[in-house]
Order: structure tokens, then sequence, then C-alpha cells
């Protein structure tokens, strides 16, 4: 319910002054009318400055909206109407340095190749297989083996593989090459 402030007592009421009206306006802010009119005059040019800064006409677009929608709410902080499509100007010009900065952050985010990943079904059947070798592995003699998991997974030169099992090189070479026939055995068994 509106509240209703009693009258002067002293009979004289005096009106606001032309100069004292101004101050009211400029601190209330900006008003509607006056942002809709710089709507009209100035959108092609504010259309204009943001196609300077950025390159496709969509984005110009959403950011001079951007930019008007974002002066109208804050309208009241615009004091001076006079300054009010500087301040347009400027906001045209932060946007546009923000869609910029988002365009450059994607390209670094897809500029990075995606790892080479195998899909479902060859990650399914990378399994099998190693499954598969594994249990031929098991099927080999120990020497052979010792000899194949030093010489191709642990990367060793048949003389590393040699020292380290205190065999003789000759041993290495036998037992490599049996191993490696009995394991294609394997795996064609399974095949």
């Amino acid at each position: 319910m509106p509240v209703i402030a009693p009258m002067p007592s002293t009979g004289t009421t005096r009106l606001p002054s032309q100069r004292e009206s101004a101050e009211g306006a400029a601190a209330a802010g900006t008003t509607v009318d006056h942002l809709t009119e710089t709507y009209r005059a100035h959108y092609r040019s504010l259309l204009g400055l943001a196609a300077l800064l950025l390159d496709d006409t969509a984005s110009c677009e959403d950011v001079v909206q951007e930019a008007f929608i974002r002066v109208h709410s804050a309208r009241k902080r615009v004091r001076d109407p006079e300054k009010t499509l500087a301040y347009l100007r400027q906001t045209v010009v932060n946007l546009s340095r923000s869609a910029l900065r988002r365009r450059i952050l994607g390209l670094k985010l897809l500029s990075k190749p995606m790892p080479d990943m195998a899909s479902a079904e060859e990650g399914a059947y990378d399994q099998l297989e190693r499954d598969a070798l594994i249990k031929a592995m098991k099927g080999l003699q120990r020497r052979q083996r010792e000899v194949l998991v030093l010489r191709y997974f642990a990367d060793m030169t048949e003389a590393q593989v040699a020292e380290t099992l205190g065999i003789s090189l000759g041993s290495v070479k036998a037992y490599g090459s049996r191993g490696i026939a009995a394991l294609r055995v394997a795996m064609e068994a399974t095949a």
C-alpha cells in the first residue's frame, strides 16, 4: 500500500528547476527510450565495429545484441546518457575479445591429436590374443620361456640373456628358436 507524505505547511510549493530535473534523470541512469534510440541509430556502426574484430556475421550480430542487453541491464550505472554509445562501443570490443579468446582456446584444444585408441572390438580382440599368448607361454619349457621373456619383453641382447641365465650364447639361440617355433604352433592351434 503506498504511503502518502503530508504536504508542507508553509503554503509555498517549489517546483524543481530544469537543472535539478536533469541531475535527477542522470542519477536514474540511461532511460530505455534513450537506449532504444541509440539502438536504432547506431546498430549498424556497432555491427561494423564487431566485424573489424571478428570474422563471421553471426558472431558479430551476437556480440552487438549481447552488448545492448548488457547495457540495458546496467543502464542505471550509465550516469550520463551522452556516454551510452561509448559504453556500448567498449562493451562490443570487450565481448569481441572474449569471443576470440574462446575460439583460440577451442582451436588449441582441437589441434591436439586424439590418442590412438582401439575400438572396443579391437581392444577385446587384443585381450584375447594376449590371453592366448600368455597361455601358450605357460606351455613352453622353463628355459624357453625365460629366454623369450628376457629377449623380447625385457629387450635384452642374446649376450645379456646368456649372462643373466648363466648359459652359453648358443643355448640362448637354441632355446629362443625352439620357443618361438613352439609358440607359433600353439597360437595357430588357438586361431
